[in-house]
């Protein structure tokens, strides 16, 4: 038995349009895919005048172009203990935003040394307005919203990270 899928060209001339009409209608779903945490690295955050340690992470580390443009887009928690170090090749000033992020969260800009330049606290979720960095960053540490005052962190304090063996 052969199976035949007709189909119809319809042109317009007045607007110089086409469809195709087909008499089987295929149906097309989109999953998407939700991420989930994968630990590539650890961080510790510490006091610029004490070096005493003020928080400890697990972190996702985004180094290639896609891991960047990203992020943390579309998940829906992530703990205290975890988040997102973003490495760039270069220092420049960065500028984020929360596309298709859906949880607060507070964005850390770091320079070359490690050394926190700037903040950008409890960006909304959803938000496509630009947060950018008030110096050059090299690195830019991602965390939940509320974090980065509830840790006390101030420009000048810094990082250490290390990435875990594959």
């Amino acid at each position: 038995m052969i199976s035949k899928k007709i189909g119809v060209l319809l042109l317009s001339a007045s607007t110089l349009t086409a469809s195709i009409v087909s008499c089987k209608e295929e149906k097309k779903e989109i999953k998407q895919t939700i991420a989930t945490f994968k630990k590539e690295g650890e961080l510790t955050l510490l006091k610029k005048q004490t070096d005493s340690i003020i928080k400890q992470l697990d972190i996702e580390i985004a180094d290639s172009d896609y891991e960047r443009q990203t992020g943390m887009m579309n998940r829906n928690s992530m703990q205290d203990n975890r988040g997102m170090l973003f490495v760039f090749p270069d220092m420049r000033p960065r500028s984020f935003y929360m596309k298709n992020t859906k949880i607060p969260l507070d964005i850390i800009y770091l320079d070359d040394k490690y050394t926190i330049v700037s903040f950008q606290e409890n960006a909304k979720p959803l938000d496509e307005s630009s947060l950018p960095s008030q110096a050059a960053a090299k690195y830019v540490l991602e965390v939940n919203g509320g974090l980065a005052r509830q840790w006390q962190l101030e420009v000048g304090d810094y990082m250490q990270f290390t990435r875990t063996k594959e």
